[in-house]
Parts: structure tokens; sequence; C-alpha cells
């Protein structure tokens, strides 16, 4: 029976124990909208897992790591229907059955008016395919995730500042069972995408390129100049750095960039390196700090440095032809090959800017934000635009409390 639940910002829960420390970003990093750089120790690839972690291919580790969560409590996963949450899923019912633990229970949330943000198409197709039609649980969305709506006001006033912005009011964890552990399919993308040495990988398994386009690929490579294909292509808008950037954070930006573009050319060790930036750990951190107060645990396992240890060393040098082929390679036993190779993608963006923050970026005066790095009126005209970039959220938070009078938003 599919369930719905109508929810607003719920009250602290029990902790789940040892708080997690908050990683504050510096006033670059805000003003770029993420972290940057590298941090935590070197990855080794190729090498043996280290002491205490699943053995086995990347398959196997993934399903280890999913187990640890199904034996510690009820889970919930994230499923918004695409095919990282979907392989998440896929892999969690997979692996109750096997071992004879309670099914996970799929939870999506419906943001109503927002078609950007509508796959209910893809959700049906995966939960009966995955037989789990029975346990999907919906959350309606229609204020609670504003970046400036109550539950985020509450949430800034107690925790300050917090990288993404998003997670100051989630409407998922308001909603997850105390107790319960959350999985999520969060770096996906970035982990099984495509590396540097991928289109030699396509050239060498076809024993020739494909076209024009293939063959500029397959020179873009050589250098480290610019990753073809994935994540940093001349289609992402941070390739080009967003107008409201001024000269500190805009090159800051591009160094970054050109650092993910100069990863090595191998698959592995490509692979591998990616354990040592700053983003996924950062992420991990600050949602769970959040999540805290209401007794929810957070699990990311295709971010886990050990799944994407072991992915690095399945991929060898070579690696895969592509995203779809990495999601063909680990998961083609549980997902039909639609879902494994589609290439759209839901956006949320919408259900984060309305009224509230349109109304505070149109009486904005510009204080609290360092003009050093942001242009402030061209931030403005951004926010009282169309669409929003969520990448943005740290700005807005961080000039609404400059402007919050102590108190505000604990009511």
């Amino acid at each position: 029976m599919t369930t719905t639940a109508d929810r607003g910002a719920g009250a602290d829960r029990a902790p789940t124990g040892r708080a997690a420390t908050v990683e504050r970003l510096t006033p670059t990093e805000v003003a770029v909208g993420m972290p940057l750089g590298l941090g935590g120790a070197p990855a080794v690839p190729g090498g043996p897992p280290a002491p205490g972690a699943p053995a086995g291919g990347a398959r196997a580790v993934l399903e280890e790591l999913t187990a640890r969560a199904l034996r510690a409590g009820p889970v919930v996963v994230s499923f918004s229907g695409g095919r990282d949450s979907s392989a998440v899923l896929a892999v969690a019912a997979h692996v109750a059955r096997r071992e004879g633990l309670p099914l996970p229970v799929p939870t999506a949330l419906v943001y109503p008016g927002l078609p950007h943000a509508d796959e209910s198409g893809w959700q049906r197709a995966v939960l009966e395919h995955l037989g789990l039609t029975d346990r999907l649980v919906t959350v309606t969305v229609t204020d609670q995730e504003r970046l400036l709506g109550g539950a985020a006001r509450a949430s800034l006033a107690r925790h300050g500042l917090v990288w993404p912005a998003a997670a100051h009011a989630d409407a998922l964890v308001d909603a997850v069972p105390p107790g319960a552990r959350l999985l999520t399919g969060e770096g996906g993308d970035e982990v099984l995408g495509v590396r540097r040495v991928t289109p030699w990988a396509v050239a060498r398994a076809d024993g020739r390129p494909h076209g024009v386009r293939h063959l500029r690929e397959l020179a873009g490579t050589v250098g480290g100049a610019a990753l073809p294909l994935g994540p940093l292509t001349a289609r992402n808008p941070w390739i080009g750095a967003p107008a409201w950037l001024r000269g500190p954070a805009r090159a800051a930006l591009r160094r970054d960039v050109a650092a993910r573009a100069r990863t090595p050319w191998r698959y592995d060790r490509a692979t591998a390196a990616m354990t040592r930036w700053r983003v996924p750990g950062v992420l991990a951190r600050n949602l769970q700090a959040l999540a805290d107060g209401r007794g929810v645990r957070w699990h990311h396992p295709l971010q886990d440095p050990r799944f994407v240890r072991a992915l690095a060393r399945d991929g060898g040098a070579w690696g895969f032809r592509g995203r779809t082929d990495t999601m063909r390679f680990l998961f083609s036993d549980l997902l039909p090959d639609p879902v494994l190779a589609r290439r759209s993608k839901a956006s949320f963006n919408g259900s984060r800017f309305g009224a509230d923050e349109r109304d505070f970026a149109a009486g904005w005066d510009g204080s609290g934000v360092d003009d050093r790095l942001v242009d402030v009126v061209a931030l403005r005209r951004h926010w009282l635009g169309d669409r929003p970039a969520g990448s943005t959220g740290p700005l807005l938070h961080q000039a609404w409390l400059a402007r919050a009078r102590p108190g505000e938003g604990t009511r």
C-alpha cells in the first residue's frame, strides 16, 4: 500500500549518538557554492583493502556496506527514480531478501507543480521490477524545502552557515522514522562517470574512433587540459564561471576545475584519487550533523571510499566505456537496461526558491556578502531570474544571517 506524508518542519528527535561536527566553508568556497580542493589521506589505487574494509569487487563491497546498514535498523532509501537511487534501492532489496532482513522502504519526494522534478514513470518501472510497489512512501513537498522557509530559518539560527544549503530544510529527513538508516545515491554521477581515459577505452574496445567529436575528445585528454565527457564539460555552467563571481572567487573555481581535469590518466588511479576531494567528505559530515537532532543516520554507499577504491581495482588501467557501461557492469542483474542507460535527470531547484526568497532578494542591499568575491548586483539579478542556481544557496543564507535579528527563525 502506498502511503503519503505531508509534513513541515518536525521537532528535534533523540540524537543518534555521537554528534557529527560541521565543517565550515571558507569565504571563497561560500561564494563559489561548494568545497574546493583536496582533503583526507592519499588513495592507494590497486592496493589491498584497508583493514576492516569489505573484501571483494565493487559490487561485493557495495552489498556488504548495504548489509551493514540493513542489520543496524530499518532502512529508508531516498528514491528519486534516477539510476543512482534506483541502483542503491535494488542492491538493498537484493541483500535484504538474500539475508532475510527487513526490506528497505523506498521514499520519494513529490513536487506538485514542478514538472522538471516528476520522476513518477521511472519510479513505477523500477518498483514494479523490484517487487516493491507496496513499500513506497511518498512525501508531498510544498514549501518545506524553501531556502528561507520556516524550517531553514530555524536551522540557520541553530547551526549557522552550513553547506549544502539545502540540508537546512530536507523534507525527506523530516519524514524518516527516528533511528532509521537513510541510504542515498549521492556521488553516483561522479564516481560512476567517465574519466580522462574513457574516450580511449571506447576506441580501444571498438577498434576505431567514432567521428570528429570522438577525435576531439581523444585529443583533449592527452594533456589533461579538459575532461571531454562527464560532469565537467562545456555544457556545465561551472566551466564559464557564473556571472556573479569576481576575480579571486572566479580564479579559485577555475583552478579547482583545472585540477580535476588533471586527474591521472589511468582509470584506476583517477577513480581512487576521487576519495581525496573534499566535496564528498564535507557533504557526508554536514548532512549528518544537521540530521543528528532528528535521530537519522545517513549512508552514501556510492561515494564511500571503500566502494570507490574497489571500483578502481575492478576498472584497472582502462576502466569502462562510460557511465552506462559502468552501470551495466555493476547492476545488470538487478535493473532493466532502460534504467541503466537513461540519460535524463530531474531538477529539484524549483522547490528551494519561492516568494520568500525573491522578496528577500528584491529588498537586499548587498550587505553580508563579500563584494570582493561577489558582484552583488549580478547576484541579485540572478536570484530574481527564472531558475536560480542551487550553488547560490550559501550566499543567500550568508546574506540572510547578516540581516537576521537575534532569535529570528527560532519560532
